[in-house]
């Protein structure tokens, strides 16, 4: 196998939760040029014909259903989908997600729950579903942020803290599924790339970010789309239970 080809995806089947929108696009489409056909599932449906568009142009083959993270019978008939159609689950990327920028004195414990209900439990409900499917080992990329590392002088309380517990989930289940069922488990730490989230941020926030940021500017979604590919594919058959940041240098120690 040469080095490019560790890089390839064919025969693989890939699931994407909050595919409708933002990265999750991005990341469908990548796992499509790479080879693998996807299932897609979001909450907003009616989205993911555009998304699934992209993957028909890429030459793959997709399906995809209405689904909410929260919900573990939502989960479960996800990846049942993808068994249903190819016969098989090798990736999934845990993309689902949802952010508040609140004040700690002022959230309340409905938006607090919400959030982590989707970012970190969401998260821990698809990779159990994922875990029981998977027959021939795979890849889980849960989706964390810089927010779950450091602080960046927003009031998110909420977000880092369902981001953060999700990087203490991808070690653990890195240590428990890596050997005994050959599922590697890592996470990505975005920075700040365009986004419906990143969109309703103040013009001069975004402006204060990139000038924080040594890169200088927001990210492109590709440049956060090629490292999931490594992350996901044989490119990175020896890592598991890490955390990569991708975020221009903002975190940098």
């Amino acid at each position: 196998m040469s080095i490019l080809d560790r890089f390839k995806l064919d025969g693989k089947v890939a699931v994407v939760t909050g595919a409708s929108s933002g990265l999750g696009v991005a990341f469908s489409k990548a796992l499509a040029e790479a080879g693998a056909d996807l299932v897609l599932g979001a909450r907003r449906e009616e989205r993911l014909a555009d998304t699934g568009a992209l993957v028909t142009a890429a030459g793959r083959t997709w399906a995809g259903r209405k689904t909410d993270v929260t919900k573990p019978e939502d989960c479960a008939a996800l990846i049942a989908l993808a068994i249903e159609k190819y016969g098989r689950v090798d990736i999934l990327v845990n993309n689902a997600g949802v952010g508040t920028a609140v004040p700690a004195t002022h959230e309340t414990p409905d938006q607090y729950r919400s959030v982590i209900e989707t970012n970190l439990m969401g998260s821990y409900w698809m990779a159990q579903e994922f875990a029981k499917a998977n027959k021939d080992g795979g890849a889980i990329v849960n989706i964390s942020s810089v927010l779950g590392l450091k602080p960046q002088g927003l009031p998110q309380a909420a977000y880092a803290s369902s981001k953060a517990g999700v990087i203490g989930l991808t070690r653990d289940l890195a240590a428990q599924w890596t050997g005994r069922k050959n599922i590697r488990v890592n996470a990505l730490a975005p920075g700040f790339f365009p986004s419906e989230m990143s969109d309703e941020l103040p013009k001069d926030m975004v402006n204060m970010i990139k000038m924080f940021t040594p890169a200088g500017r927001l990210g492109d979604p590709e440049e956060l789309a090629a490292t999931l590919i490594w992350l996901v594919s044989d490119a990175s058959s020896y890592v598991t239970g890490i955390t990569v940041p991708v975020d221009g240098g903002l975190v940098m120690p």
